[in-house]
This record gives structure tokens, sequence and C-alpha cells, in this order.
């Protein structure tokens, strides 16, 4: 017996790093998975490789998020969890001095507009069900400051966290349970790739985990698995911080 079976699971930013162990994760413990990402080669093969479904969504389109709301009802009848895990750090997010108001919106609209349009759309589909688990991609940047400047990031997850909370407290007693998940830096290839560009800016990140070191992505599928499940029934509107340390640390920047 798995832990979700016969749950169905949306997660979107499937294609790779959280999201993508994650899906693998859920499959593993019987749920049938939803990858939803616009990387549709990636998203394809993992959907083929973990027996789900892919569906092609932009997170942050009003009717694109529907359109994947209407796949996941013709092919399943229906949702039980949804990830909402999709988002972007790009480079010129950078310090409130110099970033760009285009820069600040696109990031708003992926990372925080995004979950607005999922749990909006989706919780009608919870209720149909008697219930079921949102989790909501928040970071340990929403509890505490930033290592290096993204200022639209930041201001972004610190939403995702406060809706994850209201969220959380108006449904409960609909049996629907809504919690923020908060990681620490991830080994992803996002974050490989600021190592590639700016190491100095990766290091300074690194001085601040106690652990030493990143997570990797299936330490956080572990914690998301946990949320989705029965495991967590009287866990709701929760920071649920998985970051080696960070929150509890003082460290003097460097």
């Amino acid at each position: 017996m798995g832990r979700l079976d016969d749950k169905v699971a949306i997660i979107t930013g499937a294609a790779s790093g959280i999201g993508l162990a994650t899906a693998r994760r859920f499959a593993a413990e019987g749920a049938k998975v939803v990858v939803a990402d616009v990387a549709d080669e990636a998203g394809t093969a993992l959907a083929d490789e973990i027996g789900g479904t892919y569906v092609h969504v932009d997170v942050a389109d009003e009717a694109s998020v529907q359109a994947m709301y209407a796949r996941v009802v013709e092919v399943y009848g229906g949702v039980d969890v949804l990830f909402n895990n999709a988002g972007i750090s790009p480079a010129d997010d950078d310090s409130i001095l110099t970033t760009g108001l285009d820069a600040w919106r696109r990031v708003q609209d992926v990372n925080l507009t995004s979950v607005y349009l999922c749990c909006k759309y989706g919780i009608p589909l919870l209720l149909e069900r008697g219930g079921g688990s949102i989790i909501n991609t928040a970071s340990f940047v929403a509890v505490v400051g930033s290592a290096t400047s993204q200022v639209s990031y930041t201001a972004s997850k610190g939403g995702v966290l406060a809706m994850s909370r209201e969220l959380g407290v108006q449904f409960a007693r609909q049996g629907i349970r809504v919690n923020a998940l908060c990681p620490g830096p991830v080994n992803t290839p996002l974050l490989q790739e600021l190592f590639a560009k700016d190491p100095e800016r990766a290091a300074r990140r690194l001085v601040h985990i106690p652990m030493g070191r990143f997570a990797e992505p299936e330490e956080i599928a572990s914690a998301v698995l946990f949320l989705a499940s029965d495991d967590a029934s009287f866990v709701t509107s929760s920071t649920f911080l998985v970051d080696g340390g960070i929150d509890a640390a003082y460290v003097t920047p460097l």
C-alpha cells in the first residue's frame, strides 16, 4: 500500500528539480500524477516514465490554468492533491535599486499569481471530493532575508506564505489542508546555473546553511509527500521549513 494510493495529484513545474523528484515519489506511492509544465518534451517523457498524464500549462495565464483542470477532470474525474510548485528566479531580479518593473511583474505573475489561479480553480474540485491537500512552494526567504538580492522573488514567496495561511484557515473545516513548503537552497538546475554564472553569489548562500550543503530535490520531495498524505492530517496553514537550519542560525555574511 502506498501513502497516496488512488489519489490524483497535480504538480506544476513538474518537469525538473523539486517537481520532477516529487512526481516520481508520488507515483511510487500510488498516486495518479498530472505532470504540468511548459517544457513539453521533458514533461511528456516524465509522464510516460511514471504512468501519468502530461498537461502543458502556463501557470500565469487564467485560461491555461482552467484548461489544465478541465483536462484533469476529463482524464481522472477529479483531483485530491495540488502541489503548486512552478516558479522562476531570473537573473534580472536583483536589488530593488536595479530590478526593473518588467522583471518584477514577470516574477510575481509566475510565482504568486500562479498560486492564486491554481488555488482559485483547484479548490472547488477538492471540495467536490470532500477535501484534499494543497502544498504551495514558498521559500525560506519568506521567513528570513535572502543572502543574495532577489527582491521580486522574495516578495512573491512571502505572498505565497501569507496566502497559504489564509486559505488553510478558511477551508480547514471543509477538509482542505493548505501548507506552505519553505525549502532552503536546493541542488537543482536553477542553482547549478547560478554556480556556473556567479560562484561568489552562490557561495554566499552556502555559508548560511548549518548543515554545510544544499538540499537534494529528493529530500524536499519527501517533505511534500508527508504534507500530501494522511500522515499530515492535522497539519494546515503551516510554514513548513525544510532549510537545513537556516532560519535558526546566525552567521556573519561574507
